[in-house]
């Protein structure tokens, strides 16, 4: 195991620029490698941190940690843990407007997103804190004189791989039903986003956690990998791309091991005649250019019945003009940067395909001019093409980021046909007034996640997850509690009589 740093004082605060070790028994420990990574700052381009490397060694040392840890974790009653859970709680909220501030800095995105999101990340542990009290068994009595009952225990330590966009949103969701249903875990951050979950670690310590039980190993795929093929790994839960969950699938099933994977997402926003016009205009803003389009269920692709369709692209494209990109620090700013380099440019790159198509621009594909401190940053304008075939490149593949397509159809059959072309079933909405139509076509749609005249919204209480390119498994709800648990049976004879077969008994079976 690799030294403890005893002196490291980590800063809640976007400004300095801070190098973070590994967090993992409790401890901040350097990697044995030494090697580390540049964390960049989004909104500017220049270095904001870096993280530790972790090398396989690191990585088998966590998983060990957590390993050590399970079986006293386990055996806590599920009060004590919800305490503790609790008490990470509050923490969360003591410290939500820094910690607004430095989640906004590191994913570039604007400060007043982030400080409603991290208004609800603590009803995430809250909520699994007192269901995992409430958990449940059944019993029957069956033939033969015998009584079955149902049981749950954890799987053991479990592999908690989150993305950049939501660094904390999403390993909250994950870590809170893991740890309540007395698993312990060990997580690895997107390299573009590592460091929030580093504090996470740290405050969980705080709230009185048993070292060992959350363990937080930064690095890229390397560190992804191994800690995937760790024997100790008898759970894993990915929230990524669909190319890296078709990896670690694949991985996982070596081993045998189940896994949760909520991956990519191509969403339709379905707008009807019978939609309230102006409502619908504004969910599908909001749909398609919070997060400046990186969520996994962002509304990408509009389809708008003909009724409405050149009224709503008029008022689509006033509003997306009239957005505000710039510096995700300041209160004002509603559209920041993208994650990366990489994403801008791929971005970028389908903007200029699909000029070169029969689409036709409505709002954006240009730049603004952008202040000097922030020019350097991964910004993309804010896009709208509208009259985009089902054929084009724009209405068929995954873009993350700030760039939707507006697509007419006729018939409800249309529209559900159109919905539902395509490999991704993670989310959907449905704008309309007629609540007969609604449930018709949600009732239609290849999609885990449906809203009804509203988009985004999320609840600890809400199943969340898709099904083909989308992945499988839920979080959220009593599901996500129990897919942290397995589930067996116990049978017990309860009649004086024992039936041996051998000396010629007549039941069998």
């Amino acid at each position: 195991m690799t030294g403890t740093v005893g002196t490291f004082r980590p800063i809640l605060d976007p400004a300095p620029a801070q190098a973070f070790p590994l967090h993992y028994g409790g401890c901040w420990r350097d990697g044995v490698s030494g090697a580390r990574r540049a964390v960049r700052r989004p909104a500017t381009g220049a270095e904001g941190w870096s993280v530790a490397e972790a090398a396989a060694e690191d990585v088998d040392a966590a998983c060990a940690s957590a390993a050590n840890s399970f079986p006293d974790w386990a055996a806590l009653d599920s009060d004590e843990r919800g305490r503790l859970l609790l008490a990470l709680a509050g923490i969360l909220r003591e410290r939500m407007s820094d910690l607004a501030a430095l989640e906004a800095a590191v994913t570039g995105r604007p400060i007043r997103e982030m400080r409603a999101q991290m208004g609800r990340i603590p009803e995430w542990l809250e909520y699994f804190a007192g269901i995992a009290q409430g958990l449940e068994g059944g019993s029957n009595q069956v033939k033969g004189g015998f009584l079955t009952y149902t049981r749950y225990r954890p799987y053991g330590v479990c592999a908690l791989l989150t993305p950049w966009n939501h660094p904390i949103l999403i390993l909250v969701k994950k870590l809170a039903a893991a740890l309540a249903a007395g698993n312990t875990v060990v997580v690895k951050p997107s390299e573009l986003a590592p460091v929030t979950p580093l504090f996470l670690a740290e405050w969980a310590k705080e709230a009185g956690f048993p070292d060992g039980v959350i363990n937080v190993v930064t690095g890229g795929a390397e560190a992804g990998a191994a800690l995937v093929a760790n024997a100790h790994v008898a759970h894993i839960d990915l929230t990524g791309g669909t190319k890296t969950g078709k990896i670690v699938a694949k991985a996982a099933a070596e081993r045998l091991v189940p896994c949760t994977l909520e991956l990519g997402g191509k969403t339709p926003v379905v707008i009807f005649d019978s939609a309230e016009l102006d409502e619908a205009v504004a969910g599908a803003l909001f749909a398609g250019f919070v997060a400046a389009g990186q969520t996994c269920v962002s509304g990408s692709r509009f389809l708008v019945q003909r009724g409405v369709y050149d009224a709503f692209v008029e008022k689509l494209a006033d509003r997306v003009k009239a957005l505000r990109q710039g510096n995700p620090a300041l209160v004002e700013t509603d559209i920041g940067p993208v994650i990366s380099a990489a994403a801008r440019d791929r971005c970028l790159g389908f903007i200029e395909e699909a000029k070169a198509t029969e689409a036709r621009l409505v709002a954006g594909g240009v730049l603004p001019d952008l202040p000097a401190d922030i020019n350097g940053g991964f910004f993309v304008p804010p896009t709208v093409f509208a009259d985009v075939a089902p054929d084009n490149t724009l209405f068929r593949d995954e873009i993350f980021g700030p760039v939707v397509s507006i697509t007419p159809f006729d018939t409800e059959e249309e529209a559900v046909q159109l919905a539902n072309d395509g490999p991704y079933a993670l989310g959907a909405s449905v704008w309309t007034r007629n609540i007969l139509l609604a449930h018709r076509v949600v009732g239609r749609l290849r999609a885990g996640v449906v809203w009804i005249n509203d988009h985004h919204k999320n609840d600890p209480r809400s199943i969340w997850g898709g099904s083909g390119a989308s992945g499988y498994g839920h979080e959220n709800g009593w599901d996500a509690l129990k897919g942290y648990l397995v589930k067996g049976s116990v049978t017990v004879r309860t009649t004086d009589e024992f039936g041996d077969w051998f000396a010629g008994g007549s039941r069998y079976g």
